[in-house]
């Protein structure tokens, strides 16, 4: 019996200290950090084609340690060329030579599971389309590679930019964040040296309220190689502070409802168009909130075009009803937009509306 107790006592203090380890896991804000790991520099998009001419895309996903995990396009990137349904997947480890990918088969695999060899970026492994690819990444950023029929490629880092970023503020439009002053909200940080708005992982909320709008927004989200899935630079978007489009890195995975983009626990995204971390990002909305007859009871519910990086994730979504943390007030009410902090350093910058 005292063995047993011992053991749970133990087992409980080793779970404590791993929660402990997730949680904190090293942040990193800004590639001029002068302690960032030389792994931000291999994450990233790829592009390029086989000898024959095949175009190829790659997300590389950095898992901390020296650990990647790769995930091949045919046809190219998310939003440009990609099949939207073909997979293949690598595991990567750092060496002098660069990083070495090799071919995973699936077994043992599981969606983002802590342990960068067990981690998939893919929920049905191996994932349809998987072949057994491999190849290496160069210390200047060219990633060359073998068909599993023997055919060589070569593919590029590349840095991919949102069409719609630094968007001018349409005339009638109301600037809610500039860069000179956090007077349109409520909470959050103006950092006076990048002069960009931050969570520091704490909410932020409009002065104003709003019912039916089209918004402009762009975050950047930090770096946490070590951390998986909601821990990886967590925040949201509420609209009307009711209905939560999820912030969060979800770089080269599936682009579920609680990843960034989707609606949370309502709506996957049409793809996912989330950039690795330290990038800007963009998001475009157009909403239009819920009605509610003059007894309160909702008549119909809200609608959202969303584009995320400028590709469309949400086409005229109907949503029907209130995301998790929502404001109690009843739908078709005026509300708040929030910036969730969600223990997260997310940054914000070019936020403007405009009120239809």
């Amino acid at each position: 019996m005292k063995k047993t107790i011992l053991f749970l006592i133990t087992a409980v203090v080793v779970h404590q200290s791993l929660l402990a380890a997730k949680k904190n896991t090293p942040v990193w804000t800004s590639l001029e950090a002068k302690d960032i790991p030389s792994s931000v520099k291999v994450q990233g998009e790829y592009l390029g084609a086989t000898k024959g001419g095949t175009k190829l895309g790659a997300q590389v996903i950095a898992l901390g340690g020296g650990k990647y995990h790769t995930v091949l396009l045919p046809g190219g990137l998310p939003g440009a060329g990609w099949d939207g349904k073909n997979k293949i997947l690598l595991d990567g480890v750092s060496s002098d030579d660069g990083i070495l990918l090799h071919p995973t088969d699936g077994k043992g695999k599981g969606y983002l599971q802590d342990d960068p060899s067990k981690f998939s970026a893919t929920r049905k492994n191996p994932p349809e389309g998987n072949r057994p690819f491999s190849g290496v990444i160069s210390n200047t950023g060219v990633f060359q590679g073998k068909t599993d029929e023997g055919k060589s490629f070569e593919l590029r880092r590349l840095i991919r930019k949102s069409p719609t970023l630094d968007a001018k503020p349409p005339k009638g439009a109301k600037v809610l964040f500039d860069g000179t002053s956090k007077d349109a909200f409520q909470g959050g940080r103006l950092d006076e040296k990048t002069k960009f708005l931050n969570t520091d992982g704490r909410d932020i909320r409009t002065t104003d309220k709003f019912s039916n709008y089209q918004m402009h927004v762009e975050f950047m989200l930090p770096y946490r190689p070590d951390a998986r899935g909601q821990g990886r630079g967590n925040s949201g978007f509420y609209q009307v502070d009711q209905y939560e489009v999820q912030i969060l890195d979800s770089f080269g995975l599936e682009g579920l409802d609680n990843e960034c983009g989707g609606v949370y626990k309502k709506a996957n995204s049409l793809v996912n168009m989330c950039l690795p971390p330290l990038q800007w990002q963009t998001y475009d909305v157009e909403f239009t909130n819920a009605v509610a007859d003059a007894a309160g009871k909702k008549t119909k519910n809200a609608r959202m075009t969303l584009r995320h990086n400028g590709v469309i994730i949400h086409d005229d979504l109907e949503i029907n009803g209130k995301t998790g943390g929502s404001r109690r007030e009843p739908e078709g009410t005026p509300g708040q937009i929030r910036f969730q902090g969600h223990g997260n350093p997310v940054q914000f910058r070019n936020i403007w509306v405009v009120v239809k």
